[in-house]
């Protein structure tokens, strides 16, 4: 990637990131701008929709709200069942 003829007047997004992985390199750049969490976010979704449904069936937001809140818990408690207990070897 090249930076565009005015990063050091005026740097765009791309610019920053472009020499933010120059300075920590790519695992770095991934880190500082949490680059996965999109991904992660969009399976989350996924789940939801999968196992709860693609709608809800409260009529009124406060019932929405609750059944929004229930469906989360399950899922919490059905992925945490699921999770591996590891600890750090060294």
């Amino acid at each position: 990637a090249v930076p565009s003829d005015t990063a050091d007047t005026v740097p765009t997004r791309r610019d920053r990131h472009i020499q933010t992985i120059k300075e920590r390199g790519r695992r770095g750049w991934q880190r500082t701008v949490h680059y996965g969490r999109r991904s992660l976010v969009e399976v989350a979704m996924l789940r939801y929709k999968v196992l709860i449904g693609r709608s809800l069936r409260a009529r009124t937001l406060p019932a929405q709200k609750a059944e929004a809140r229930a469906a989360c818990a399950v899922i919490n408690r059905m992925t945490s069942l699921g999770m591996p207990a590891s600890q750090k070897v060294s």
